[in-house]
């Protein structure tokens, strides 16, 4: 499983605006939504009980909160670059200002863990997180995740 099977340069936002972690989970939902058919509501739920058994902030800046929904048949990936570090009770304490959500389907428990693993391998390369703080465009942002000339 690569990257560009989780995302698409759609699927990659710049520059997001939030000043919390809800707010966060929010927008992401909110932009889940408009490309799952999902219910904006059923996704933001997912999300909070998920961090509801921990965080999901892994650590130097990256949160990957994920969740399961009978709604879809197969994983959705999106990337957000926030405009500035947010409180995401990471692990290192440390404000997050990247996320890599995840959406897999409710059966999908193999696949899930797949690609939290490629996600988690991908953003644990601090060349490619410095890459992605450095970046303005989402079209550039997705060029930096799906770059494998970068090991991941």
């Amino acid at each position: 499983m690569e990257i560009a099977d989780l995302i698409s340069p759609e699927t990659v936002f710049a520059d997001v605006k939030a000043t919390s972690k809800k707010q966060a989970l929010q927008e992401l939902s909110r932009r889940a939504a408009a490309v799952t058919k999902c219910d904006e509501r059923e996704i933001l739920n997912v999300l909070i009980e998920r961090e509801r058994l921990g965080t999901t902030g892994v650590g130097h800046g990256i949160a990957i909160p994920h969740g399961k929904l009978k709604s879809i048949d197969h994983i959705h990936g999106f990337f957000a670059r926030l405009g500035s570090g947010i409180n995401f009770d990471a692990m290192d304490d440390m404000p997050v200002d990247l996320i890599f959500l995840l959406l897999a389907p409710e059966g999908g428990g193999a696949e899930h863990l797949k690609a939290l693993a490629r996600v988690s391998r991908t953003l644990r390369d601090t060349a490619r997180c410095e890459r992605l703080r450095g970046t303005e465009s989402p079209d550039a942002l997705f060029a930096v995740l799906t770059d494998d000339s970068v090991p991941a």
